[in-house]
């Protein structure tokens, strides 16, 4: 939605009614993922993208005739389509879009959970008798709209999870849950060489990323210019102003103990979904009876991943980084980080993965 947000914004301010089409489900080798957007203006004018090019045309043709009036449509696109040559998908995949006017009140609304980066679902019929219908379900409680209460009672779940997924409901009806949020942290204690690089690939995929260290001479923005916050603090004061949630993955490099001991033991008192330390196998049998002895339950201690990354033969900080930044990705998509050509599942995750 914040792709085309910016465009939404400036043709609703000249008055102009707002076609939506969005991705709501694929299959195969898709090229553009689950939620992926293209809005289309009364004027005729249009932002965004659903296909990366292969559809876009019929969709907006379909866009248009629902702003003369037409009901919200759901459209499918595949390599098997009669179509195949003007308006299927050369990549041998398939999607579902689906096609509505937006209401207004609706945009005014998703417009203050976007620039607020508040965590919300929008439930949407796309295939049944109330085709159409709308439900914005905030984490809070509020709602905007009406009905779809066993689609609405997952909104906790389908928050966790992070990811927008097509729920089938016991009548047969389709729902397309758009999942709304800030996103995810990632939150290193630790300023050194690795946690800049650590910072800056994880910045790359659309993280927010925070680095914290008890040597103030250490955590500065000219050895960490990729944290988007920096701050000087031992473990138990960071972490208490950080406050790790479902979505905030929490990594410790700093290689002593009275560093490492506090800050594992309060990320572990979080919900934090991934909790990692780096180090020897040596040291982390020592600091796995350094945190028995502060009174972890040995069952926490599971949570651990240490040492921290996938094997793929890491050696500098670069590389060290992007090891753990892949095993942060796999453990919030439930994976086990091996090789594509051995999966057997889908190669992309449009599941909802609790964190």
């Amino acid at each position: 939605m914040k792709e085309v947000l910016g465009d939404i914004e400036r043709w609703r301010a000249r008055g102009d009614r707002i076609a939506l089409a969005t991705v709501v489900a694929t299959r195969k080798s898709a090229p553009r993922p689950i939620g992926s957007k293209l809005a289309i203006s009364a004027s005729g004018e249009f932002a965004g993208s659903v296909s990366g090019g292969c559809v876009e045309s019929d969709v907006y043709d379909h866009a248009c005739r629902i702003l003369e009036g037409d009901a919200p449509q759901l459209l499918s696109y595949g390599i098997s389509d009669d179509q195949a040559f003007t308006v299927g998908l050369p990549c041998g995949g398939e999607i579902d879009v689906f096609v509505e006017e937006v209401p207004n009140t609706l945009v005014d609304r998703l417009v203050g959970v976007v620039e607020r980066q508040e965590r919300a679902v929008l439930f949407t019929v796309v295939e049944g008798e109330s085709i159409g219908r709308e439900l914005l379900v905030l984490e809070d409680g509020e709602q905007v709209g009406e009905g779809l209460s066993e689609a609405s009672d997952q909104t906790h779940e389908l928050l966790r999870g992070g990811r927008s997924q097509l729920l089938s409901l016991g009548d047969g009806t389709k729902v397309f849950a758009e999942v709304f949020g800030p996103p995810p942290r990632l939150f290193v204690y630790g300023a050194v060489d690795t946690g800049e690089a650590l910072c800056r690939a994880a910045k790359a995929i659309g993280w927010r990323t925070i680095l914290a260290d008890a040597r103030a001479k250490f955590a500065t923005p000219e050895r960490i210019p990729s944290a988007d916050e920096l701050i000087v603090g031992w473990p138990e004061e960071a972490l208490e102003r950080v406050r790790p949630d479902y979505q905030t993955a929490v990594v410790v490099l700093t290689h002593d103990d009275k560093f490492d001991v506090p800050a594992i033991k309060g990320a572990l008192d979080t919900d934090a979904f991934y909790v990692g330390a780096l180090g020897s196998r040596r040291n982390q049998a020592l600091r796995r009876e350094r945190l028995l002895e502060v009174g972890v339950p040995a069952a926490e201690l599971e949570r651990i991943f240490g040492p921290c990354g996938l094997d793929v033969g890491a050696d500098s900080p670069a590389e060290t980084a992007l090891s753990i930044l892949g095993e942060i990705l796999a453990v919030r998509a439930r994976r086990d980080g091996g090789s594509l050509r051995h999966a057997k599942g889908r190669i992309h995750v449009e599941e909802a993965q609790p964190a």
